[in-house]
């Protein structure tokens, strides 16, 4: 498998960059810090990686749920990342599922989260340093 590279650039006199994925150039990602210390023109990295988390998450949960068989109608998610100010950091993160299915099952929202939660990259890395809570609401 291919090592990940990305690129990112100062855009302005303060912390705005722009970062762009070798495997992505056309989609650049916009970073900044609030006000003072930057204008506010992009996300936070903190944002940025609730965003990862988020992602490689929800592309895991429903690519295990695919394998089994199982048929995604609606799913989305709301994810909320509780941050601790010394260090600024992230000390837990709280993520609900709404997931939509007429054949996916409590016991198989269980399962493939708990999977997820392990085979999940982004989860790995960070498994030491945040708490993870993954909730979830299945409707029929």
């Amino acid at each position: 498998m291919k090592n990940l590279s990305i690129s990112i650039e100062r855009k302005d006199l303060k912390v705005h960059f722009e970062g762009i994925s070798e495997s992505n150039p056309d989609s650049p990602i916009q970073f900044d810090f609030e006000p003072p210390v930057g204008e506010g023109k992009g996300f936070s990295g903190l944002e940025t990686l609730l965003m990862s988390f988020a992602g490689c998450v929800s592309t895991t949960i429903v690519f295990l749920l695919g394998r089994s068989g199982k048929h995604v109608s609606t799913y989305k998610a709301n994810i909320e990342g509780i941050r601790c100010e010394t260090p600024l950091s992230l000390k837990e993160i709280d993520m609900k599922i709404y997931i939509k299915s007429d054949d996916i099952t409590v016991d198989d929202m269980n399962e493939v989260i708990k999977r997820a939660k392990v085979v999940s990259p982004v989860c790995q890395a960070i498994k030491n340093n945040v708490i993870v809570e993954i909730n979830y609401e299945l409707v029929k």
